[in-house]
């Protein structure tokens, strides 16, 4: 049996709101590390908006994400995964425990997030049971078996802090999406691993980066191309291979999933943003945090709501 993991973010580019970066895991026989899962799990899910027919949405976020859809198809796709995984987190609280316990404590000093408790989440709980057994079902019956999601949120204020430190927002994404590959050696030891991991920007060439986050670790170029850069790592007689590949959202069923729950836990958070301002004047524009709308959310906080204070370190992105 092989390991699969998948990693990708969401919210790289925007001034307000968290950086979330996600993993997910994937117990497979080794026949099928390079097939196309969504050919193989064909029963249970899609790849498209139009004619799932009850099937699970796995996409990139961008295709399974949109203003009119909102974030039903991430939800329903994260909550019936995490069904999977034998939890079924009914507030916003219990979702971050699951997924990402260690950003908890940090977002209590939030007032936005101060009243996440209240935030129940709206999948049909019906309709997540059916889902998770078909995916569940087709899973076993191919030897599949999810066995992990995890993400990193990044809150702004703490985003922030590690931007200072390093002084470049790429090192904090690599750092991050460094700290989910080590655990997938942690946690998988004995197993192949195979990391795949969406391309960052325009970078070729890991080596010097892989090494500095893993200096105990043995490290092989495999390949190194405009699409696709292949590294291996080895450490006390284990060993994974970490592919960093254009479009990998798109074209690895892992990623897509990673992808899916990031897009759809930043989406949550901030709708808190969103939510806690409007509460002080009702016309105000949500926003989605991406750059330009983000300044012009600032600029309505300072016009329309000038008494409501609160730390530029906490709402505003440094870089």
């Amino acid at each position: 049996m092989a390991v699969l993991v998948g990693i990708d973010e969401a919210g790289f580019g925007p001034i307000l709101g968290p950086l979330v970066v996600s993993s997910s895991t994937f117990s497979l026989p080794d026949n099928l590390i390079k097939a196309d899962l969504w050919r193989v799990l064909t029963k249970s899910v899609g790849k498209r908006r139009r004619h799932l027919a009850g099937r699970l949405l796995v996409a990139d976020s961008k295709k399974s994400y949109s203003r009119s859809a909102g974030i039903k198809h991430l939800e329903r796709t994260v909550i019936s995964c995490l069904k999977c995984l034998g939890s079924e987190p009914s507030t916003l609280p219990e979702l971050l425990g699951l997924l990402c316990p260690d950003c908890i404590g940090r977002l209590e000093n939030y007032p936005w997030y101060k009243d996440i408790g209240g935030y129940n989440i709206s999948a049909d709980g019906a309709d997540v049971a059916i889902a998770s057994s078909v995916f569940g079902d087709e899973l076993k019956s191919k030897g599949i078996e999810l066995v992990d999601m995890r993400s990193y949120c990044l809150d702004v204020g703490y985003y922030n802090k590690m931007v200072e430190s390093v002084r470049n927002k790429s090192s904090v994404l690599f750092t991050t999406t460094s700290a989910l590959i080590k655990r997938a050696f942690d946690k998988f030891s004995g197993e192949e691993i195979q990391v795949m991991v969406d391309r960052q920007g325009g970078r070729v060439h890991y080596r010097t980066v892989l090494q500095r986050m893993f200096p105990n670790m043995e490290l092989e170029i495999l390949k190194e191309t405009t699409h696709n850069s292949s590294y291996q790592l080895q450490a006390d007689g284990k060993r994974m291979r970490l592919h960093f590949v254009v479009g990998a959202d798109e074209r690895f069923f892992p990623v897509s999933l990673a992808s899916m729950v990031s897009k759809y836990l930043r989406e949550l958070l901030v709708g808190n943003i969103n939510r806690y301002f409007a509460s002080f004047h009702a016309q105000l524009k949500p926003t989605a945090g991406y750059w330009k709308d983000g300044l012009r959310f600032i600029e309505d906080l300072k016009k329309h709501v000038p008494h409501v204070q609160y730390d530029s370190e906490q709402l505003i992105r440094s870089r």
